[in-house]
Parts: C-alpha cells; sequence; structure tokens
C-alpha cells in the first residue's frame, strides 16, 4: 500500500495521517538513496563508453564537483563529495592517477590543495556534456516538467537541513 493510499482512507484519524507520513518519508528515503545509486550507474556506464578504466564512478563524481576550484580534502568532504567512500582514498587514486594536481598550502603546511590536472579537465568535461545531454533529454520527457526539479530540490535541501540539524543537535 501506498502512503497516499493511508491518506485517503477515510476515517483513520491523526494516527493514520502519521503512518502516511511516515510511509511518505521512507519512500524518500528509499528514493535517494536508489537515484544516487543509479546516477553511480550512469557515470559508470560513460567512463565505459569513454574507455576510462582507471576511475571509478565516485571519483568521477569527485572530479566534476571539484571543477575549476581549487579544495582541501576537507573541503570536500564538508561540502558533501564523501558519497559514501574514502574522500582521502579516493583523492590519492585521483592523484596517482593523473587527474588532480596537489601542493602544500603555503599558508598551512598541514593542509594539502587539490585542483584538476589538464587529464581531470579533460573528463569533467566528458561528463559535463553527459549532464548537459540528460537536461536536453528530460526537456522532452512527458512524465518529467524540469521546472517541478525546483521544488523538489528545496524539498531536498530542507531535509538535508533537518538531518544536519539532527546531527548537530540530536533527535
Amino acid at each position: 500500500m501506498h502512503a497516499r493510499d493511508v491518506a485517503d482512507r477515510p476515517g483513520s484519524g491523526a494516527e493514520a495521517a502519521s503512518d502516511a507520513d511516515k510511509r511518505l518519508y521512507l519512500e524518500a528515503l528509499l528514493l535517494i538513496e536508489r537515484l544516487h545509486r543509479r546516477l553511480l550507474d550512469v557515470l559508470k556506464a560513460e567512463l565505459d563508453n569513454v574507455g576510462r578504466n582507471d576511475i571509478n564512478n565516485v571519483q568521477a563524481l569527485i572530479l566534476h564537483n571539484i571543477g575549476d576550484e581549487e579544495v582541501t580534502v576537507g573541503e570536500l568532504t564538508n561540502r558533501g563529495y564523501y558519497l559514501g567512500s574514502n574522500v582521502s582514498y579516493n583523492v590519492k587514486k585521483l592523484v596517482e592517477n593523473g587527474y588532480l594536481l596537489q601542493e602544500r598550502s603555503p599558508h598551512d603546511r598541514r593542509s594539502v590543495r587539490v585542483r584538476l590536472s589538464e587529464k581531470g579537465l579533460q573528463l569533467h568535461s566528458q561528463v559535463n556534456a553527459l549532464f548537459e545531454r540528460h537536461v536536453a533529454a528530460l526537456g522532452r520527457q512527458e512524465d518529467l516538467d524540469l521546472r517541478e526539479l525546483s521544488g523538489t530540490n528545496t524539498a531536498l535541501r530542507g531535509l538535508e537541513n533537518f538531518w544536519s540539524a539532527q546531527v548537530r543537535f540530536g533527535g
């Protein structure tokens, strides 16, 4: 039974509304997890298509998120580019495979800054082109209006803020 089925039941009262809310919340959690995995699948397929076997999908997403910036490993983690795997390991592999350049910060010798190498910029461009193709294709989808993504993004940011508060202040 779907959450909206529970919400539509007559005479279910506050308890059913709570059940419906819980089902909506759990469905959102499942979709977020599934969408993340599916995005990684899409990136893996693109890496295979362009013959990149020295980088994995998580690393490609990290590269895309770095873009033309210069960041520390700590900033990558704080910005949410961690993606469920060890960011230090991924940075090390990206440096070893020539996608990232790293250098010690002149201001804080303990801090290492990373930026994309020419090879990394090239892959960033390929991933960016993939995302541009997706946007164009989504614009032709009948079952999804791109303008709806704005509301989705607002809801997801609200959920992110809620979870951040749970981590900081407890439930």
